[in-house]
């Protein structure tokens, strides 16, 4: 990829940001200074989230519209983010086709009935979202509803089908992946069968999201990258993504295509679609920018674990991002992935001012 028109941007005018610094980063337009969310921003690392997990369960905070609308929105009032993203999880949807989903306590997710064979995936069912995942619509609404206000714009977000696909066969996490490539390998029209399955769900669900309210949607593709190499990837999954990426354009919003561990073919990843893609931390942010082309956006990509160390340790990474990013149109800060539980809750304040501070303006 060249540089070619690295400093191209879409033609923009000097009214006030009435879309925010986060739409405008997404749509690669000047704003008055970098925006900053994280994923996982509403979680486990902040005390107002635990006291609420302590007295209801994970899918009881999902399936109450009013608690997944209050922490969606704890991060926003105690940090000031410039985008709220919909409390939820990627695998409630597998429960609204057929598949028995827990989230069990220092385990994570694990599903009773995992799909293995041809008959398994015939059963699965594909409910319109407003059957299957009400609560999370409703969540919509009322967050929408308290950040128009404020001009802060909520991300809508589901799993993208290969992720999906992987905690559906291995019935929870795995490192090798046996499984889900297993019958990808030997039964490719089973595969077939289910990815699009998954994606005719995951477009349906991703586009309610809209409908109630949501400015941006996010696609989370976490297993492709540490699962697949460059050539099954482009066989059994860019067809797929591209698939659903393609049909949400109808939405009219942002579309921001993420995935962890993919940096040895991200330009694939980046032609599946996308306004926006989100990187990890495992290459330079300049170095994405110019794989994935200087048409396209890019979020990222700080590492998680600097939030661990010293103020001074994290103040360099955030400036090395920075630098790189230099000002350029169509940055938006954020982490490589998800926040971490034991994040202290200082560095995260510091660094959300600190990215403001220091690119107000330029």
């Amino acid at each position: 990829m060249t540089n070619n028109g690295q400093n191209a941007v879409p033609q923009s005018d000097s009214r006030p940001e009435t879309a925010g610094a986060f739409l405008r980063a997404c749509r690669r337009q000047p704003a008055s200074y970098t925006p900053v969310w994280l994923m996982r921003q509403a979680g486990r690392y902040m005390s107002e989230y635990r006291a609420l997990r302590a007295k209801h369960s994970m899918l009881e905070m999902i399936n109450t519209p009013e608690l997944a609308a209050e922490v969606t929105l704890q991060p926003i009032d105690k940090f000031g983010f410039d985008a709220a993203i919909i409390f939820s999880d990627i695998l409630p949807p597998l429960m609204g086709m057929g598949l028995d989903l827990e989230f069990v306590e220092g385990l994570g997710p694990r599903i009773k009935n995992p799909v293995l064979t041809e008959k398994d995936v015939e059963r699965l069912a594909t409910p319109p979202p407003e059957e299957s995942m009400s609560g999370t619509l409703e969540a919509v609404r009322l967050v929408t509803a308290e950040l128009s206000t404020r001009n802060v714009p909520l991300i809508g977000f589901a799993g993208a089908p290969f992720t999906l696909a992987s905690y559906a066969i291995e019935g929870g996490g795995t490192k090798i992946y046996s499984k889900v490539k297993s019958l990808m390998y030997a039964a490719p029209d089973t595969w077939d069968r289910l990815m699009n399955k998954l994606v005719d769900v995951q477009c349906a669900y991703m586009l309610a999201q809209v409908d109630a309210g949501a400015s941006a949607l996010q696609l989370f593709d976490s297993w492709a990258g540490s699962a697949l190499g460059v050539q099954d990837y482009v066989r059994y999954v860019k067809p797929y993504n591209t698939r659903l990426l393609g049909r949400l354009t109808e939405a009219g919003v942002p579309l921001i295509n993420f995935s962890t561990g993919t940096a040895p073919y991200i330009e694939e990843v980046a032609a599946c679609g996308g306004d926006v893609i989100g990187v990890d931390w495992r290459m330079p942010i300049d170095w994405f920018r110019e794989k994935v082309g200087y048409d396209k956006a890019v979020q990222g990509n700080l590492d998680p674990i600097s939030l661990l160390g010293t103020w001074e340790h994290l103040k360099s990474q955030i400036d090395d991002i920075l630098d790189r990013a230099a000002g350029r149109p169509g940055h938006i800060f954020n982490l490589g992935h998800g926040i971490l539980p034991q994040t202290p809750v200082d560095n995260v304040k510091r660094l959300a001012d600190y990215v403001r501070e220091r690119t107000q303006g330029k």
